[in-house]
């Protein structure tokens, strides 16, 4: 009887776990490809749909994960659609500019509702601006539609101590605002125009994405902060209600039945003494306070 020939697995036991091992790589690395989603999005097909929510907290000194955040919740097709969470009193003016456009850019593109918390002013509301919907609670301190300079002088001080000051500048407005030196009426009269340039921006903003006019903004619009209810009567909020309100707001604008699981961030880096010093001696961040020079502009 003739044994039966050993087959290519027998004779070259290596050679075939080799080829298997290279095979199931390639199956693995088509069936990956195939599952992920177009436009460059890693979430493969089957992900669960979900809602994002976008923290906005504290003072707004930095707008970068924020903005990478909305970015990357714009072009998750998971994400049905999204809350913005707002706890901020504000804070710098190009960095709640930058939120907005990063938020406006995503509300284009899947709804947005704006759920405010205990504070969400200034440019917390600059912020709010770019939503479908805002959501505010009774209480909630709102509004502060404005800008402010900050200009601290030190001449006093200076001629008390007996310290003079000198400042070689290439134009009469370069020095402007320092410190050191009493502001005239022409610096006076500079800043005040960049103040109000911007202020202006800030009202724009309010009659776009509030679909207001600006007469009906402009009594509101002198510093003075509002309760949610306030606001309500006024126009700049559109429901009170808490934060599970929002969701429910956010459900009916996808056409949902129920809302979704969450997607939260940006994460929060978590530095204990530095949140409390934060909190108790209420300074702004440390990163926010190295990147602003003696002039600071701001939606606060």
């Amino acid at each position: 009887m003739q044994a039966n020939k050993p087959n290519f697995s027998q004779k070259h036991p290596l050679l075939f776990g080799i080829m298997l091992i290279i095979a199931a790589v390639a199956l693995f690395a088509g069936a990956t490809a195939a599952l992920r989603v177009s436009k460059g999005n890693s979430m493969p097909y089957f992900t669960q749909d979900k809602f994002g929510v976008i923290n906005v907290e504290g003072f707004i000194g930095d707008s970068r994960k924020v903005s990478e955040w909305a970015y990357k919740l714009r072009n998750n097709d998971s994400i049905k659609g999204v809350i913005v969470r707002i706890n901020s009193p504000g804070g710098g003016v190009a960095a709640s500019q930058e939120m907005y456009y990063a938020i406006k850019r995503l509300a284009e593109v899947k709804p947005v509702v704006i759920s405010m918390g205990t504070v969400a002013a200034s440019g917390g509301y600059y912020i709010a601006a770019a939503g479908h919907k805002i959501v505010a609670n009774p209480a909630t301190l709102t509004g502060s539609i404005g800008v402010k300079m900050e200009l601290p002088n030190f001449k006093g001080l200076m001629q008390k101590i007996g310290v003079s000051y000198l400042s070689l500048t290439s134009g009469k407005l370069k020095a402007a605002g320092s410190p050191f030196q009493t502001m005239t009426p022409e610096e006076r009269e500079y800043f005040q125009a960049i103040i109000m340039d911007m202020y202006n921006q800030f009202i724009d903003v309010i009659v776009e994405g509030r679909h207001m006019k600006r007469e009906q903004i402009l009594p509101y619009a002198d510093g003075r902060v509002m309760t949610g209810q306030q606001a309500l009567a006024a126009g700049f909020v559109d429901i009170l209600g808490d934060r599970e309100t929002a969701y429910m707001e956010l459900t009916k604008l996808c056409k949902l039945d129920a809302p979704l699981p969450l997607e939260e961030g940006p994460k929060k880096e978590q530095n204990f003494l530095k949140d409390l010093l934060t909190s108790v001696l209420d300074l702004a961040p440390v990163n926010t306070v190295r990147e602003q020079n003696s002039i600071q502009l701001l939606y606060n």
